[in-house]
């Protein structure tokens, strides 16, 4: 959890939002729920359009190499 102040919060909630409602996150979407999406497994999308289905472990952790440089 983010100990965000209200405004904070605010600020964030209108942010994340935006960037959900953008083309290509709707694009996204709408991909993920033809594919079928689990709540046991991610679909990882590639940077060439591509997509596969990860474990949440191994999306979550960047495949072995961590979050903290990305």
């Amino acid at each position: 959890m983010q100990n965000l102040t209200p405004t904070a919060a605010r600020m964030k909630a209108i942010r994340d939002k935006r960037y959900a409602m953008t083309k290509d996150r709707k694009r996204k979407k709408a991909e993920n729920q033809r594919i079928g999406q689990r709540s046991d497994s991610d679909i990882h999308h590639g940077s060439d359009g591509s997509t596969k289905r990860v474990s949440i472990k191994s999306n979550r952790g960047n495949f072995g190499n961590g979050t903290k440089n990305e």
